[in-house]
């Protein structure tokens, strides 16, 4: 099997092309991948996603690098025959989308190389965003913003890039941002005046076909700083987006856009204040709940044993099934086991008073087991939850039949 001449080396806004079929290769998923003597189809590889579009009738779904094998084309449709000429022709929107981010991504690496000497280790462009690893050891966001700031800087001014080919003995002259990662001829593109990194992916003919650059988040990661960012299409798609929800928000408050977040901190506070209220509350309810239902319990079974209340709720969270536990078990000689159902989820809790018997940490994880949860405590109070909610009240009956036999 011969090579594949990669016709996206040269040109990478070549979209149509005319190629001869070498090879066809079954997947073991039963697909069909088909190797062309030329082709101008970009396969996955060095953190860009490959292209997609048609070859013939068929549809492109995916493009391999076999390497020395040649670029594998993964098609969905009618398969060529062996020797066929075949019109292939890539998505262009796709294909403009990955030129963006890529050669945006050259711009913001080399501006924190200019910047803080913090090298770009990886690259990924992602469904949404992309992402690079740098090694910057002290990041803020001034200091994301200002290298973000000096790419727009060198994407607006929209110089020249250029693409040449240097073998790779010559390349240790040159001031390469980064080491090449193969030897033989390498592919460098060049910044004018900026950035020279070799690179086999498809980039822009001018900085400023990438448009723009946003940074929408940054966070340590493994010693280094991740930065997701994006260019070009991504970042109107994601600013219509971004609007879109301000303005939804702002309707809520019957405000302006830019008034919204003042007014949000403003709910949340007297949330926060309300909140603080409504757990004070519930538990001077629980305390008198807690009095109802210890009056129409039942003695306990046993003379001097605990006294069982056993109940079960809908939609009540875990902080008022505790309060009431605790009201419970305030009086002598109790056992309280609660239980709650909240959008199919199973909350329990499970208290005794001082002086009554019974392991709750021990009863919690039997019955967490039976509704698919975790949990646990302390010998007079446990905690737990699970996803099995059907199962709540075979959990509840078993840990009380558990709870009688040994009281």
């Amino acid at each position: 099997m011969s090579a594949t001449e990669r016709l996206y080396y040269n040109d990478s806004r070549l979209l149509e092309f005319d190629a001869r079929v070498v090879d066809l290769d079954e997947r073991d998923d039963g697909a069909v991948a088909v190797v062309l003597d030329r082709t101008a189809f970009y396969p996955t590889g060095g953190g860009q996603p490959n292209d997609t579009g048609t070859l013939g009738e068929a549809r492109v779904v995916d493009c391999i690098d076999a390497e020395d094998e040649g670029v594998l084309h993964v098609i969905q449709g009618p398969t060529p025959e062996i020797g066929d000429t075949v019109h292939g022709k890539i998505d262009w929107l796709r294909r403009l989308d990955h030129i963006q981010q890529h050669t945006g991504q050259h711009i913001l690496s080399a501006a924190f190389v200019k910047l803080f000497d913090a090298p770009t280790k990886s690259f990924r462009v992602l469904e949404h965003e992309c992402e690079i690893d740098v090694e910057l050891a002290d990041p803020t966001n001034e200091r994301v913003e200002q290298a973000v700031d000096l790419a727009n800087q060198i994407i607006w001014e929209s110089r020249p890039i250029q693409i040449s080919s240097v073998m790779s003995e010559d390349a240790a002259s040159l001031p390469l941002r980064k080491e090449p990662a193969r030897v033989g001829e390498l592919r460098v593109v060049e910044v004018n005046d900026f950035d020279l990194t070799p690179c086999g992916g498809t980039h822009a003919r001018s900085t400023g076909e990438v448009g723009v650059i946003a940074v929408r988040s940054w966070e340590r990661a493994k010693g280094l700083t991740r930065i997701q960012f994006m260019a070009g299409i991504r970042v109107l798609r994601d600013f219509r987006k971004a609007n879109q929800t301000a303005v939804d928000v702002a309707t809520l408050f019957s405000a302006g856009r830019d008034d919204s977040p003042a007014l949000v901190a403003k709910l949340i506070d007297e949330n926060k204040i309300l909140a603080r209220r409504v757990r004070e509350l519930d538990q001077i309810a629980c305390r008198v709940e807690a009095e109802d239902l210890l009056r129409l319990s039942e003695p306990a079974a046993v003379a001097g044993g605990p006294r069982f209340i056993t109940k079960s709720f809908q939609d009540r969270d875990a902080d008022s099934l505790k309060h009431l536990a605790l009201a419970i078990v305030a009086h002598p000689n109790v056992v309280a086991l609660l239980v709650s159902r909240d959008s199919g989820t199973a909350r329990l809790v499970f208290a005794r008073s001082a002086d009554a018997s019974g392991n709750m940490n021990a009863l919690m994880r039997a019955a967490c087991e039976m509704i698919d949860g975790r949990g646990g405590g302390k010998p007079d109070l446990a905690q737990g939850g699970g996803k099995n909610a059907d199962a709540l009240d075979k959990a509840l009956d078993t840990a009380a039949t558990s709870l009688a036999e040994i009281s």
